[in-house]
């Protein structure tokens, strides 16, 4: 069956029932959405405060390849497998973009036997997070133009703004736009864009909120753009804007209950992109089910050059978390991928290509275990087509590397088929403690932060930008310099060319723009070609999708 028809089959429980059984949760503190999913009360989020912190395991993976990795169903087939052993334990997953389920993926919730379900809700609008999250975007996007069509108190430079407008779709043709058109009653004529929700800025400061105040101060914190002497910062609380935000933004704030295949509760919030944001779930669902379960496996977006860092430097720094573990994910077809072999022929053995596109593999394990400090176990996602002697070679070459290896059949058997790879987390985190660093120190200059991530994990021998964007930076170090770095990167190479693949070193990573996040608390940079609004590839997942006179969804996987 496909991954919707093995969803579709699922036993589900009611939500309200499971989260009662498996963590003492009462009906009160839960608001349901029908059967199977529930917002979580924040009074009984912090109700939990003096509870003990369980382990939090993060699983990332090798660079993405068309291929795919498989790193949700990963996390969830481990925490199917590591409740089987009766290691009481919580998944956190981000919510889907409607952008790349009706682009490339088609779906964003695990796969085979390793899913959280119900999987058509969660890939398409689920709670209505991400609507709320967009609405409240583009409420500061219309009072910022309506403060200029009314007068302009604040002394906003049009030319200046830095807030666009956002939707939760990919749309390469919204990236540039002028808004205003149609004469002086429709506003004041200027350039303007949209960006993906998951790119907001609003998207990131929900991730990283830890109650309502501190959700409504972020917002405040917003810089829209700058007034007409080109330095003096305005703010979304100069509009008096934040309140209205926060006000839209009221349930979205909760965490999201809903359940594995397995039937295990999972937790799922939140969910900006890893190449062009932070790629971690909400600060909020990972505390709390760090105060419920004993083990907590969380996922950070595309490959640990960007997912896990910016959950260590970013995520980890903000919220004082301490991961205690690693699972870094591989396929032997991605590594084939990797080393040389066109998507048509991986289902071929390539004993060669797995040997020459290993090197990616070994760089992202010696950058999690000697960068990030952390004790790292190798997954290699089973497909059907891996032979025994690319297996053979994958694990001897790990062996050589130093790291615990462990092969998982979780997409074919699910949480039966990760046992071992559970056993092994659990064994590297009793016998090797975590040395948790950070990549940089925070009281480097910007650009120096810029430098190391560049120079240490994507092996760059330099990092170029014009002289206004240094300019920038260093104007921003006075009152910004402490924040960390978000890079907006290819998420297909460790080189800002996302036809590189292995492990390319000496090159040079060119920041193209830097945009400052001072709601979110943090600097983007964006490298290369990177763009904050993707688009449609020529033929969409959207064209397969479809849903019959019974209301039964066809086309995600």
């Amino acid at each position: 069956m496909s991954d919707i028809e093995i969803a579709q089959n699922a036993n589900m429980q009611p939500i309200i029932g499971l989260a009662q059984e498996q963590y003492g949760i009462a009906a009160e503190h839960l608001d349901p959405i029908g059967h199977y999913k529930a917002k979580l009360s924040l009074e009984y989020v912090k109700s939990l405060d003096n509870q003990t912190d369980g382990q939090l395991v993060l699983v990332t993976a090798i660079s993405p390849t068309p291929a795919g990795e498989g790193k949700t169903t990963t996390t969830v087939g481990l925490g199917d497998a590591m409740n089987r052993l009766g290691k009481k334990t919580i998944i956190c997953l981000r919510e889907p973009s409607l952008g790349p389920c009706f682009g490339v993926k088609g779906g964003a919730a695990g796969g085979g036997y390793a899913q959280v379900v119900p999987m058509e809700d969660i890939n398409l609008h689920f709670t209505g997070d991400f609507h709320a999250i967009g609405v409240a975007h583009n409420l500061l996007s219309a009072l910022i133009d309506n403060h200029i069509h009314h007068g302009n108190e604040l002394d906003i430079d049009p030319r200046r703004i830095q807030w666009k407008r956002v939707v939760d779709m990919n749309d390469r043709a919204l990236r540039d736009i002028v808004v205003g058109m149609g004469g002086v009653a429709n506003g004041y004529l200027r350039e303007d864009g949209y960006d993906i929700v998951v790119a907001s800025e609003v998207m990131a400061i929900l991730c990283l909120a830890t109650s309502r105040s501190d959700l409504k101060a972020r917002l405040g914190r917003i810089v829209i753009g700058y007034k007409s002497d080109k330095v003096t910062p305005v703010y979304a609380r100069d509009l008096h804007a934040q309140g209205a935000m926060a006000a839209l933004l009221k349930d979205a704030i909760k965490p999201n209950l809903v359940q594995t295949l397995e039937n295990n509760v999972a937790i799922i919030h939140g969910g900006p992109f890893a190449n062009i944001a932070h790629g971690c779930n909400t600060v909020m669902a990972t505390k709390t089910a760090l105060k419920l379960a004993d083990y907590v496996v969380t996922e950070a977006g595309f490959g640990a050059d960007l997912g896990a860092e910016k959950f260590v430097d970013i995520k980890c720094r903000m919220a004082g978390l301490k991961p205690a573990a690693v699972v870094l994910v591989a396929t032997v077809r991605a590594l084939k991928f990797h080393g040389g072999v066109a998507r048509e022929d991986l289902n071929h053995e390539n004993l060669l290509a797995v040997e020459h596109g290993f090197v990616n593999l070994a760089r992202h394990y010696q950058n999690i275990t000697e960068h990030y400090g952390l004790p790292c176990v190798v997954c290699i996602n089973h497909f059907t087509f891996d032979t025994a002697a690319e297996i053979d070679l994958l694990q001897a070459k790990c062996a050589d590397l130093g790291a615990s290896c462990v092969v998982s059949k979780h997409w074919a058997a699910g949480g039966a088929g990760a046992e071992g790879l559970a056993n092994a987390v659990v064994n590297i985190i009793d016998t090797h403690p975590s040395d948790f660093t950070f990549v940089y120190d925070e009281n480097l200059s910007l650009w120096e932060k810029i430098e190391a991530i560049a120079t240490k994990l994507y092996g760059a021998a330099a990092v170029t930008a014009n002289a206004k964007i240094k300019a920038q930076l260093a104007a921003w170090n006075t009152d910004y310099g402490r924040f960390p770095i978000c890079m907006a990167k290819t998420q297909m190479s460790f080189s800002t060319n996302p036809t590189i693949k292995g492990a390319p070193s000496g090159h040079t990573v060119e920041i193209r723009d830097v945009r400052l996040a001072n709601g979110a608390g943090f600097v983007v940079a964006i490298a290369g070609d990177m763009m904050t609004m993707p688009g449609l590839p020529k033929i969409p997942a959207a064209e397969r999708i479809d849903i019959d006179d019974d209301g039964k969804i066809t086309g995600l996987f």
